[in-house]
């Protein structure tokens, strides 16, 4: 279980929650409320106060890498550092699953980053998380470039993780997605953020 204990940083009001293995949890809020600040301050990217923990061990008392690997922030433009689409998979057999999973290519391997679309730049770096096995995916619209056929497949894909223990905050603009992928929200505003329980049950 990851709990966040009074967390707060620059704009962001103290807040505590838990997030239980299997959950997925919904964040919400106008853009520049702070979602994605909550977001990088769990995954211990940038100064905070507070206590954030995972089964009860806090992360200040775990290296920084090891802490990432286990509590993974996937922002919505990710980072890509080599021109081939391999040189970013240190094992692609093992990568090949979840690029199936997300009905990208296997050829996928030897393109280019720069002539991708954005949906095939998202669906990677999501293959990319997903091949290091994250016990905590905090995933910022994921789904933001995407269309509606691969919304789906990501949606699916993800919420089979959920029955195999892997949790999930998922900063999403779109409240018809938020209620198909979790039961609670943090909603972000100004600063402040409060929890809701959502009306319908995660899609099976």
């Amino acid at each position: 279980m990851l709990t966040v204990d009074h967390l707060s940083r620059s704009i962001l009001q103290p807040v505590s929650f838990s997030l239980a293995d299997g959950e997925c949890l919904a964040v919400q809020g106008p853009s520049g409320s702070g979602k994605s600040l909550l977001l990088r301050a769990i995954a211990d990217l940038d100064p905070h106060e507070g206590t954030i923990s995972l089964d009860g061990v806090a992360c200040h008392t775990i290296p920084a890498p090891q802490w990432r690997l286990q509590v993974m922030y996937l922002p919505a433009e990710a980072g890509w550092w080599e021109d081939r689409v391999d040189a970013h998979f240190p094992d692609w057999e093992a990568a090949c699953f979840w690029v199936e999973a997300l009905q990208l290519p296997t050829s996928i391997r030897s393109a280019a980053i720069r002539t991708l679309s954005t949906g095939e730049r998202q669906r990677l770096a999501l293959a990319r998380a997903l091949v290091r096995s994250p016990r905590v995916l905090m995933l910022d619209e994921p789904t933001s470039g995407l269309d509606r056929t691969s919304v789906s497949i990501v949606e699916s894909l993800l919420l089979q993780l959920l029955q195999n223990g892997t949790s999930l905050l998922w900063v999403t603009h779109d409240p018809a997605q938020a209620q198909r992928i979790a039961q609670r929200c943090l909603h972000v505003q100004n600063g402040h953020v409060l929890e809701t329980t959502l009306r319908t049950s995660v899609i099976s």
